[in-house]
């Protein structure tokens, strides 16, 4: 693989070919090369690696691990940059509530269903589960500055959500961007290396690709 070089990992989960046309779309004329792989050497290889997610914790965490591909994926979260979208966020964190399942444990926090039966939105509807469609993300400042893959976007944009299921870090200083929906909740989550979001950029138009445009360049 190039010097600059990105994997979008492909162990049979997620939403994997709306992730990759909108990662290459957003590598086009930057030299990133872009590669969608289910070979742990080239997410080895990779200067940077996305991880999608899509569908229930449980099947996600076992085909990673099934696939041969986990040890991949940790060793490229201990040094190279990685984005988690959506359940590629959530297996992130210690354990999910779905499945009562183990997650990757490389930020702190557990995976809550969203508990609004009863709770009407301000238009007088109930608030339904999953979330589904557009929401605001504020952009989390801890000390000085909002995180910087967020770069020119501005803070409080629309992304688009899919979930029933939400991250609650342990600690707040992981929390990078907060959406409402019948209380805050992190929308994503940062530490180190590793940024993630609940939302789906690739299905948030421009802003998602502006998203992953600031991850192929972030250096972390």
């Amino acid at each position: 693989m190039s010097p600059n070089s990105v994997a979008v990992v492909d162990y049979g989960m997620g939403n994997l070919r709306s992730v990759a046309q909108a990662v290459i779309h957003a590598a086009q004329d930057t030299g990133v090369e872009v590669k969608i792989t289910s070979n742990p050497q080239d997410v080895r290889n990779a200067t940077r690696v996305v991880l999608p997610g899509q569908g229930a914790m449980p099947d996600c965490m076992r085909e990673l691990r099934d696939s041969g591909l986990m040890e991949a994926v940790l060793d490229a979260a201990a040094k190279k940059p990685l984005f988690g979208v959506c359940v590629g966020m959530q297996m992130l964190l210690d354990h999910s509530a779905e499945g009562d399942t183990p997650g990757l444990g490389l930020i702190h926090g557990n995976v809550i269903k969203f508990s609004l039966a009863g709770q009407t939105q301000a238009d007088g509807s109930r608030f339904k589960v999953p979330q589904m469609g557009w929401n605001q993300v504020n952009f989390m400042s801890h000390g000085a500055a909002v995180h910087p893959v967020w770069g020119e976007i501005p803070n409080g944009s629309y992304f688009y959500f899919v979930h029933s299921f939400y991250a609650k870090p342990h600690n707040t200083v992981d929390v990078a961007g907060e959406t409402d929906y019948g209380g805050g909740f992190a929308s994503a989550i940062a530490r180190d290396n590793l940024f993630a979001t609940q939302f789906h950029p690739e299905k948030s138009a421009s802003q998602g690709l502006a998203l992953y445009r600031n991850f192929l360049h972030w250096q972390p």
